[in-house]
């Protein structure tokens, strides 16, 4: 390791801001070398914080309706092998009923951008979920809306919202995207959440197509100026019905080298380790806690839509990933000086 690349991770690990072309050195010098260090700083920064304590959040993914047609998604409007399926209102609470009883506080509601979920269905939903369960937290990942509907679903009593901004490089946003998605609506939808109060999350793919050092140093400096509550990165991983089905997927080595930078540009970030992450390496969700991950989101839905709930090939859905491994997934965690909360783990600040 150089010189330039100590001095920029003692930077990181001191908090100072650093501009774009540092955080491409940073990533132009990534060697097993640089990855231990930058992890090793994670690690302390996060337990100052944290501890030893990874939280659990239950994911409910209520749609696979979506009406857009983002070219590295399975479930995108254009793929017609895609077996199409909706939640009801009756069947997300009984997804809650089960979480809670296994412990979680957090719910994820996340799905396509369905046109069934108007702002009446969906802050129908929120409101029945935190009636039912007032000490829980209710996030929401259920794309692009208007400010108006973002205000809405928080005057119901939505927590969280999670929108991955997918590439803060306008560019690469347009490769990745049909002509009527917008990169500047999706930054604009983040700066709503975050001016009406939510605690937002961002993220964005590790190793898709066209990505370049360059374009994950945008990321790097739009989460530092940005300063989202949670960050959900993972690899990039194809999709057979998709144009990008023969492109190489995302490595849980760079992906878990973001994890630790991430976690020294923002200390009290959630940051999920991934179930892609998961997907791609058999101990990937522990590697992703190991470089300053400390979330981790096992599934709530039915058996029947996780198998549907297809973005990516091969997505894990069954044994730890399933809430009902919950308690492989705490022996799991155990396994590496992990312990695994049942707090509803908002962000310390």
């Amino acid at each position: 390791m150089n010189d330039r690349l100590a001095s920029l991770i003692s930077a990181l690990a001191r908090q100072e801001p650093l501009a774009e072309e540092q955080f491409q050195a940073l990533l132009d010098g990534m060697c097993p070398e640089t990855a231990e260090l930058l992890a090793q700083k994670a690690v302390e920064t996060r337990k100052k914080i944290y501890g030893d304590s990874v939280y659990i959040r239950g994911l409910i993914e209520i749609s696979n309706i979506c009406k857009n047609d983002c070219l590295y998604c399975g479930i995108r409007r254009g793929n017609p092998h895609c077996s199409r399926y909706r939640l009801s209102p009756e069947d997300v609470f009984a997804c809650g009923e089960e979480g809670y009883a296994l412990g979680f506080r957090t719910f994820v509601l996340q799905g396509g951008e369905d046109p069934y979920f108007t702002d009446e269905v969906l802050t129908g939903i929120v409101a029945g979920l935190k009636e039912r369960h007032p000490d829980c937290a209710v996030t929401l990942s259920m794309g692009e809306r208007s400010r108006e509907s973002y205000q809405r679903l928080f005057g119901a009593g939505a927590d969280r919202y999670l929108l991955r901004h997918e590439t803060a490089d306008r560019e690469h946003y347009a490769k990745l995207h049909p002509p009527e998605m917008s990169f500047d609506r999706r930054m604009a939808c983040l700066r709503n959440l975050k001016e009406i109060g939510y605690q937002v999350g961002c993220g964005f793919m590790v190793g898709s197509p066209w990505q370049t050092n360059r374009s994950l140093a945008k990321d790097l400096l739009f989460i530092q100026d940005f300063k989202p509550d949670m960050c959900g990165i993972g690899p990039f991983v194809p999709h057979k019905d998709t144009e990008f089905w023969n492109q190489p997927a995302g490595t849980v080595e760079l992906t878990c080298y973001l994890l630790s930078i991430i976690r020294l540009i923002h200390p009290a970030v959630l940051l999920p380790a991934t179930t892609a992450l998961g997907t791609i390496h058999p101990q990937g969700r522990e590697k992703g806690i190991l470089a300053g991950a400390n979330v981790v989101m096992p599934n709530l839905s039915p058996e029947s839509a996780r198998k549907r709930y297809e973005l990516y090939n091969n997505k894990l859905n069954t044994g730890a990933e399933a809430a009902q491994g919950l308690a492989a997934l705490k022996e799991r965690m155990a396994g590496i000086g992990y312990q695994v909360v049942t707090a509803r783990g908002d962000i310390k600040k």
